[in-house]
């Protein structure tokens, strides 16, 4: 179960790496047509597959769309919207806490109705649904150069944005080629910031049913708590990013996060039988970091050629942070047991607390490059 939870994480750390080196050589509109190109043939081979290894294939090349699409998505919000940043963050994290939510609630009625084949492959149409506008987009000629370049920056209180001089933004769609974010203390802060808050958020989307089932729950309310830990993130993604655009400096939210998990950690450890879904409620409100992540990628860069460089690194340090979770967790659960997989959590969240401090301070990508 760990190793086949990693399955997606361990293509979002991948394509989080290869996803800026290709828009290099295409722009953001292309390269986002053909990640909901491949999120939709990778679906539809999936709902074909006869055997095993076609249902794998189909997966790699639908996963492989979806971690383009998880880079590209905060560069467009700051080329299309850079004024509005909070706001269609805000939009665009609540649909995908909706992806975490419907799909667990429907797959089995639709499979039920429709059969499996159907219950995998009308996916698709999602994804063709969302590359219509961009493929309009870019008929029209209107895929141009950056326009958040001298937008000004979207950070409460700070000053218009200039383009830093380690930054280049060339034309077209206006892929990054000098922004290298580990040569920022805010860039390394994001990466493992989104990290941390990856690591644990996949290791209880693997493993929460088999937690609560441990400490007494039956199977079906096991399957209803993993719900109730994705639904409570649509309330974070309504919150977070808006309070990330109104407070220069949101470290708050990172506090509130880590003592909610804090706080479910000890009710399942001290008292489990005493309020359990309280406790599943806690660890819900925990990835309210989540949001926040994706949310600072723009707030805390000046240009989208910031913007795409910053989210590839992030993303892909913080997916391969998030690869280990399932396993590491599943491996103390299955020997410590529940107390030996929260301590380890616990660690994660000092660290996170750390380097969530630096990444929260309002301080620019682009002026802290060496």
């Amino acid at each position: 179960m760990g190793l086949l939870g990693m399955v997606p994480t361990a293509m979002f750390a991948l394509w989080g790496v290869l996803t800026p080196v290709v828009l290099r050589r295409t722009g953001l509109e292309v390269l986002t047509v053909l990640a909901m190109t491949a999120a939709a043939a990778g679906q539809i081979l999936r709902a074909f597959a006869h055997d095993p290894w076609v249902m794998g294939a189909g997966s790699l090349v639908a996963l492989a769309g979806m971690g383009i699409g998880n880079v590209v998505a905060p560069p467009l919000v700051k080329k299309y919207f850079p004024r509005h940043v909070a706001a269609v963050s805000m939009a665009y994290i609540t649909g995908l806490q909706l992806g975490t939510v419907v799909p667990a609630l429907v797959a089995v009625p639709v499979d039920e109705l429709a059969g499996w084949r159907v219950s995998i492959g009308w996916w698709a149409v999602l994804a063709i649904v969302a590359a219509v506008p961009w493929i309009i987009e870019i008929l029209r000629g209107r895929s141009g150069p950056d326009r958040s370049a001298t937008a000004g920056s979207t950070s409460a209180g700070s000053a218009p944005a200039r383009p830093s001089r380690a930054t280049t933004v060339v034309g077209g769609s206006g892929p990054a080629r000098r922004v290298r974010p580990w040569r920022s203390p805010v860039g390394v802060a994001l990466a493992l910031f989104f990290g941390t808050n990856s690591l644990c958020t996949y290791a209880f989307f693997t493993w929460l049913p088999a937690v609560a089932e441990s400490i007494g729950m039956t199977r079906a309310e096991g399957g209803l708590a993993l719900a109730v830990y994705s639904a409570i993130g649509l309330i974070a993604a309504l919150v977070v990013p808006w309070a990330a655009g109104r407070f220069a400096d949101p470290y708050p939210v990172v506090l509130v996060s880590v003592v909610c998990y804090l706080a479910g950690f000890a009710g399942l450890l001290w008292a489990p039988g005493a309020a359990p879904w309280l406790w599943i409620c806690l660890l819900g409100v925990g990835p309210s970091t989540f949001p926040l992540c994706l949310t600072l990628i723009n707030l805390r860069t000046r240009t989208q050629a910031g913007s795409a460089a910053l989210s590839g690194f992030s993303q892909g340090v913080g997916y391969t942070a998030a690869s280990l979770g399932p396993v590491v967790f599943g491996l103390l659960l299955s020997g410590p047991g529940l107390g030996g997989g929260l301590a380890f959590l616990t660690v994660v969240l000092a660290v996170m607390c750390v380097v969530g401090r630096i990444a929260c301070r309002p301080r620019m990508l682009e002026d802290t490059l060496r």
